[in-house]
């Protein structure tokens, strides 16, 4: 009698590209602690900025009457003791209530709602734009080494890289304001006669092509440094002296192994997208979360403060948490290891 592998009938099971089950609940078991951890954190780091918020959003500000401050802070819940305070809000986060901002007199979950998708459409925009020119940069210059592409493309990367996206836009502002050719402020404008949808793409340009220009050193670095570890690889010699083009040797074989890095760090600043560019949306007046953190340290609001802080903090882990899981499936070597 022989065996069920020794037939020639006998079937080879292929190794399975999914991460196994006890991979993926140490990750979302560390994902969940991570963010037990951000809403501690969340509670007691907002508890600490200066000013006093009932002061702040008096109706009468600084010179409102002590008994009417006193009150104010009663029902703002700022002279509850911190135990007391902290269990509201354990409370409240459980079930999805971040309670009312102070400035917007509105819930927190509808003030960030409102403000989302400003932040999604620009800074997303300028992620993917970044994300397709730098891996294409990055790769002709790590494949083209020492050429004179590679040295004008690294050296641009690493000064965009080095400079502060607030720096970029003022630069912008001050050359091109006064040309008038691109709006500088908002997201439409309600005298414009270009349709709606063109209106807010042409507000767009100039806060897309800051983050992009810094988004894109970081990828073209990044993927040029991937490049330069896989050109040397046997199997590219192999390609090679199978007769295939250097370009197509690059595009089939090199790319797809050098890519793995420049994807990780995707998925990871899709989760600074939520979090949106605050210097960025101040210095343009974009309508989106940036904006809103930045209007919201002015108070301090603390309820929006800490709502904001643990969207932003949810939408890095959660997308960590996704290239945990996608990284086994892309790469062997990751289940190997």
């Amino acid at each position: 009698m022989t065996g069920p592998s020794s037939g020639a009938g006998a079937v080879t099971r292929r190794p399975s590209r999914l991460p196994s089950p006890m991979f993926v609940l140490r990750k979302c078991v560390a994902a969940l602690l991570m963010l037990a951890f951000v809403v501690v954190v969340n509670f007691f780091l907002f508890r600490v900025l200066p000013g006093d918020p009932a002061k702040a959003f008096a109706p009468r500000g600084r010179n409102a009457d002590p008994e009417a401050l006193r009150e104010l802070r009663d029902r703002l819940g700022l002279n509850d003791h911190w135990t007391v305070a902290f269990g509201k809000y354990v409370k409240s986060v459980l079930s999805g209530d971040l309670g009312v901002s102070f400035s917007q007199h509105a819930k927190v979950t509808d003030v960030i709602a409102e403000r989302l998708w400003p932040t999604v459409l620009l800074s997303g925009t300028a992620l993917v734009i970044a994300a397709v020119l730098g891996v294409w940069l990055g790769a002709r210059a790590g494949w083209r080494q020492g050429s004179r592409f590679d040295k004008l493309s690294s050296n641009a990367a690493v000064t965009f890289y080095s400079m502060p996206e607030w720096l970029l836009g003022l630069v912008l502002l001050v050359f091109l304001n006064q040309y008038g050719i691109f709006p500088t402020r908002g997201m439409n404008d309600p005298r414009s006669t270009l349709p709606a949808w063109l209106d807010v793409l042409w507000h767009m340009v100039l806060p897309v092509t800051v983050l992009a220009v810094v988004y894109v050193a970081e990828y073209s670095l990044i993927m040029r440094s991937s490049i330069l570890d896989e050109r040397r690889a046997d199997y590219l010699t192999t390609a090679r002296a199978k007769g295939l083009r250097d370009d197509l040797v690059m595009r089939r074989h090199a790319m797809p192994n050098a890519l793995l890095p420049s994807m990780t760090l995707f998925f990871l600043s899709m989760g600074f997208v939520v979090a949106g560019a605050i210097t960025v949306e101040t210095v343009f007046s974009w309508p989106g979360l940036g904006r809103l953190t930045y209007d919201a340290l002015r108070g301090p609001d603390i309820p929006l403060l800490q709502g904001l802080f643990l969207v932003f903090s949810a939408g890095v882990i959660i997308m960590n948490l996704v290239a945990d899981l996608l990284m086994p499936v892309l790469d062997p070597r990751v289940r190997a290891a």
